[in-house]
């Protein structure tokens, strides 16, 4: 008799769950996954996770629901297992996913890095956070700095962010600027490349990492430098695991998911943001860290401000734009754009809500933490429109753009702007340098 499979739904938001798929299940004669879900990122719902990367045992693709429809889904597809692969999920919101689908009959399940984990051919290096907006991008250009400045030929690889085309994006290399066009990038993902292009190092991305992995590979680096997302722990083998805190949501980094555990797998434990958070804060964060990985190495850092212009903020009625997932799922109330604003003598911060059109309306009301700043919600041609169009009809003097990459770059602005830049610096010893010099010598790359 032949032994039946066992049926699955993948709670998602194109991204931990895409790549799970692939590395477990794709060629996996014992579980037929019948759906995924999504949440968090506007748009994925309704599309079909794409035959050409789902393998011979899905000919069909397979469909991508709502995850609001999970307990009808579970009956529906007489499922077995209901798996959550996203990420920055407060502690309390997993366990309801998990009760939604006890209820509903079917097991639930987390999948860990021995079922997901691709092995490198070459040393790698990872830089992920416990929450979004800790200040892992940062981190991630200071540690791709240090290595290049050693001689070494880094090649990075960052989460994934896959919203357009999933075929097209199977395997993205981006080099130039020219290649953010090619591929259509939504200012998320341009965020995150740009500042590599900018160093004019290389960085991959995409849907399918194994094969990403081998591209990276083939270029033959010394070293690969996974740049990850959210909270999310990485998904390739790491041998040395760089993990940022931040003191402005102390706690955070013990009741989040999957966060606590990158904290407690981190061989290297960045404070960030100190010159900005209160003492007892940074205490609490230092706390947990000693409680919960106490052989970590701690690095005390700061993520300073520059601004280009400071003169055209003082005195002026300003909006200010931050980084869009920051402020959403990361539930930030502010970034550096507002510090900026507060530094250099705004005379107002307006509240950009009652000119809000379309998506960032919806935006408002889905994360309502949110009131004088404007989230950088740029996940397709159309949401970057009304982003544009929310800002020109704004009545503020200057837009200070908080945001990694300048916003001018994908959208025509009616008013003077003034860019915000942040860099991550190390307070005292030890430093990422120090750090990294006695990884490489480990590793026989430095003398």
């Amino acid at each position: 008799m032949e032994k039946k499979r066992r049926r699955v739904i993948i709670l998602g938001a194109a991204g931990r769950d895409f790549h799970n798929f692939n590395t477990f299940f794709r060629n996996n004669p014992d579980y037929e996954v019948v759906a995924f879900t999504a949440t968090q990122i506007p748009d994925i719902a309704g599309r079909i996770y794409p035959a050409e990367l789902a393998g011979p045992l899905y000919p069909n693709g397979i469909p991508i629901e709502d995850e609001a429809k999970l307990p009808e889904l579970v009956k529906k597809y007489d499922v077995d297992e209901v798996i959550l692969a996203y990420s920055d999920l407060p502690h309390q919101y997993v366990m309801e996913r998990a009760a939604i689908a006890l209820a509903a009959g079917a097991d639930f399940k987390l999948m860990g890095p021995d079922s997901t984990m691709i092995e490198s051919t070459k040393p790698v290096v990872s830089v992920c956070a416990v929450r979004t907006g800790c200040g892992k991008s940062q981190t991630t250009r200071r540690v791709l700095d240090i290595l290049r400045s050693k001689g070494l030929k880094v090649i990075s690889i960052r989460h994934p962010m896959p919203y357009g085309d999933l075929v097209a994006q199977k395997v993205q290399r981006f080099a130039d600027y020219s290649d953010l066009d090619k591929h259509n990038c939504t200012i998320e993902e341009r965020e995150e490349y740009e500042p590599h292009i900018d160093r004019k190092s290389v960085i991959y991305a995409g849907v399918d990492y194994e094969a990403i992995l081998r591209a990276a590979e083939a270029e033959n680096p010394d070293i690969i430098l996974w740049d990850g997302g959210n909270n999310d722990f990485p998904f390739y083998k790491t041998d040395l695991h760089i993990v940022v805190v931040d003191p402005h949501r102390p706690g955070h980094e013990v009741t989040y998911y999957p966060g606590m555990a990158n904290l407690l797998m981190a061989d290297v434990i960045v404070i960030n943001k100190e010159e900005t958070a209160n003492r007892e804060d940074i205490e609490t964060v230092r706390k947990n860290i000693a409680k919960w990985n106490p052989n970590a190495i701690v690095v005390d850092a700061a993520s300073p401000i520059f601004v280009d212009d400071p003169s055209l903020i003082r005195g002026k009625k300003v909006l200010v734009v931050e980084d869009g997932p920051t402020l959403t799922h990361g539930e930030m109330r502010y970034g550096a754009g507002y510090v900026a604003a507060k530094r250099f003598g705004a005379r107002e911060i307006i509240d950009p809500r009652p000119f809000a059109v379309g998506s960032i309306v919806e935006t408002y009301k889905k994360y309502n933490h949110l009131d004088v700043i404007l989230p950088a919600m740029g996940y397709g041609e159309k949401q970057i429109k009304e982003l544009e169009e929310t800002i020109n009809k704004s009545d503020a003097e200057v837009v200070i753009i908080g945001t990694p990459i300048d916003l001018r770059r994908v959208m025509k602005l009616n008013k003077p702007a003034v860019r915000v830049r942040y860099e991550l610096q190390e307070i005292g010893e030890p430093t990422l340098d120090q750090i990294l010099t006695d990884f490489l010598k480990e590793k026989g790359l430095l003398k």
